[in-house]
């Protein structure tokens, strides 16, 4: 006699679709029941070299003419077809404005045409999501460090679908990324500043260069951030170099702030662990590809006894995969689908890992 899981066999999740589109990466990718199917990345950087940052309509252009290909790329790598997509996922912010609507366009026309679900979803939370498209769901609960161009943050994660996100600390001024880009515009090196700093690094000395450690008293706030002092620090003592006839030796000057970041990030993220009694540190964002960072992180987790997950490489900056991600665990979790005015909100603050934003409500 056939069981009754024979006879009425569960029907799978849908194949989702994600579409990132915030900066200046196309992204998409396709999950199912919490995997990776195929991606497809489109950076425009190279354009936006010249002028030291991304330029907003430069990085609208780009994703108007890329988010068609960048899908079909995603589609063939996952051998799948257009009509095998059962939902669609789409950043609806933050981000640039311009970038946004070209994405959050591109999703609705796919959502539309196909007659399936549309999800709007918070970039940061994808950044989330990512870490679970190689290690399987994140524990209940577990410290999120997210480290990206624009933000740097502690946070307290649950159920990411389903529980608001709670905000140990965040950055009062510069992120982590910034910091790095200004400084290695400071230091003559090329955009953007994180990859840059990185490889100036391996031939210098940390110790060479005495820089701060930001918010690291007793009396700061323990989980908080701030990077623009340190910018300023690492500012002063390459005009001081300068000053005094010569030029700054540029290997020590990007180990030095390298180490001074990666230390603050690490020692505010392992306190969080330890403070809160959580043995899970993941680790997102594009900084997160930082290899200072990585190794330190990885050195003090394992001497405090928790488990440290970071999203392989390819997926720490932004991707259309981590897109997919979230909206993968929202369709999971019985979250109701977004209405086809869904609108962006460029500046939206990272409470739910879904965000929809609605025209008409923007409007009144």
């Amino acid at each position: 006699m056939m069981s009754k899981k024979e006879l009425w066999p569960m029907v799978a999740s849908p194949v989702v679709l994600g579409i990132e589109s915030s900066c200046d990466e196309t992204g998409a990718g396709l999950v199912r029941d919490g995997v990776l199917l195929g991606h497809a990345v489109a950076s425009s950087m190279d354009e936006h070299a010249r002028f030291g940052g991304v330029v907003p309509e430069i990085a609208a252009r780009a994703h108007v003419h890329a988010v068609a290909p960048v899908v079909q790329e995603a589609l063939d790598r996952a051998g799948l077809g257009l009509g095998d997509i059962g939902a669609v996922s789409v950043t609806t912010g933050p981000g640039l404005s311009g970038a946004l609507q070209v994405g959050v366009a591109a999703a609705k026309g796919y959502a539309f045409s196909l007659g399936v679900p549309l999800y709007g979803v918070h970039h940061l939370a994808g950044h989330v999501a990512a870490a679970t498209l190689d290690g399987g769901p994140l524990p209940d609960p577990c410290i999120v460090l997210i480290v990206s161009g624009g933000h740097t943050s502690l946070l307290l994660v649950r159920d990411l679908a389903r529980d608001p996100i709670v905000h140990l600390g965040d950055t009062l001024d510069d992120a982590a990324g910034e910091c790095f880009d200004k400084v290695a515009r400071i230091l003559h090196l090329p955009y953007p500043g994180g990859p840059a700093i990185d490889r100036a690094a391996r031939d210098g000395d940390p110790k060479a260069v005495r820089l701060p450690r930001p918010l690291s008293g007793p009396n700061d706030p323990p989980y908080a951030f701030s990077f623009s002092g340190l910018k300023t620090a690492a500012a002063r003592w390459v005009e001081a170099q300068r000053a005094a006839g010569g030029e700054p030796h540029v290997p020590d000057a990007a180990a030095a702030l390298q180490e001074a970041i990666a230390d603050t990030l690490t020692r505010k993220a392992v306190r969080a662990c330890t403070d809160h009694g959580i043995d899970t540190l993941v680790v997102v964002g594009g900084v997160a590809a930082n290899s200072r960072i990585r190794a330190l992180t990885e050195q003090r987790c394992a001497a405090a006894g928790i488990t440290l997950r970071v999203p392989a490489l390819r997926l720490c900056t932004d991707n259309g995969a981590m897109i997919a991600a979230i909206g993968d665990l929202l369709v999971r979790s019985g979250a109701e689908p977004a209405p086809m005015n869904l609108s962006i909100d460029p500046s939206a603050p990272l409470e739910f890992a879904a965000l929809t934003p609605l025209a008409a409500a923007r409007a009144a």
